[in-house]
């Protein structure tokens, strides 16, 4: 799975103004983040605002995705919750045909036990026909997947990797110390990328790289290569954006910087909601000043 290497861009839902799919700007961020080098996408994770879009919308999001995707790039596509019954359901009636691999997140609001989640992820990746990659993500599950869950779960044959965005450099250290050669670690957190590839990740799934696939490939690019000295220069430029963008959310700070770029609206659904007026004047800003 070394197509999943460098960065994997966590594709934003463009939104009309009627909180319809925009796809002419779906078209607009499919290009930019092409042009800019990503070397794959992700589609309906968290950024894609997954939790309201309709199965059908889905369905009609992956055929345009599919169809404007010129470099034919890898595909991961979002498949999680926290009713494992529900995702095997899910997993039993969708086509793969063009996805690499799934991203499906810890279980939230159940709050299981370590051996829950092992649980659950092996009897996902026992059901799914395509590679699965693990998403630890506590900020929005209310609970840790342990290294101790992670590395158990290395071992079985479909499971490929984790996006660890635990911002827990110690926990991914104990990961990348003890995991498989062929496990990848990845980074869920983009400006803890640089730290994350020093100590064994083999890239980002970004979503700065929504709006700037540039500077983000770049960064990911020189780490990867040992060239640190550039590496800290990217991640420093895109420090502050980053800042913006956690202070009141992704993806509705993601949308504004998208809008400042022309490249779609920032509608979002509720219960998501624009970010403030001051935020969208530091995001203007902020995306003029970037190289």
């Amino acid at each position: 799975m070394q197509k999943l290497k460098g960065t994997g861009v966590a594709l934003v839902t463009p939104f009309d103004e009627k909180l319809r799919v925009d796809f002419e700007g779906l078209g607009k961020l499919l290009q930019l983040t092409t042009e800019g080098g990503v070397n794959y996408f992700v589609v309906h994770g968290t950024t894609g605002e997954a939790a309201t879009t309709t199965l059908e919308e889905k369905k009609e999001i992956l055929t345009f995705i599919k169809a404007h995707n010129p470099k034919n790039l890898p595909l991961v596509y979002g498949i999680g919750g926290n009713n494992t019954s529900d995702i095997l359901k899910k997993i039993a009636s969708t086509d793969f045909q063009g996805i690499d691999a799934i991203l499906t997140v810890s279980p939230y609001y159940n709050r299981p036990s370590q051996e829950g989640i092992y649980l659950h992820y092996r009897a996902i990746a026992d059901a799914c026909p395509v590679p699965i990659i693990l998403y630890n993500v506590p900020s929005r599950t209310g609970s840790n997947m342990e290294a101790i869950t992670a590395l158990r779960l290395s071992d079985h044959s479909n499971i490929i990797g984790i996006k660890e965005a635990s911002a827990d450099l110690v926990q991914c250290l104990a990961i990348a110390k003890d995991k498989p050669d062929d496990f990848l670690l990845i980074s869920g957190d983009d400006i803890l990328t640089v730290p994350m590839i020093a100590i064994g990740a083999i890239g980002v799934i970004s979503t700065l790289a929504n709006g700037f696939p540039t500077q983000v490939c770049q960064m990911v690019e020189a780490a990867l290569r040992n060239d640190y000295i550039k590496a800290r220069k990217y991640q420093s430029e895109l420090l502050k954006m980053h800042e913006l963008v956690v202070k009141e959310g992704n993806p509705a700070a993601t949308k504004q910087i998208l809008e400042a770029l022309t490249i779609c609206k920032n509608y979002v659904r509720l219960p998501l909601a624009p970010v403030s007026a001051a935020i969208v004047e530091k995001i203007c800003a902020t995306t003029r000043v970037l190289p």
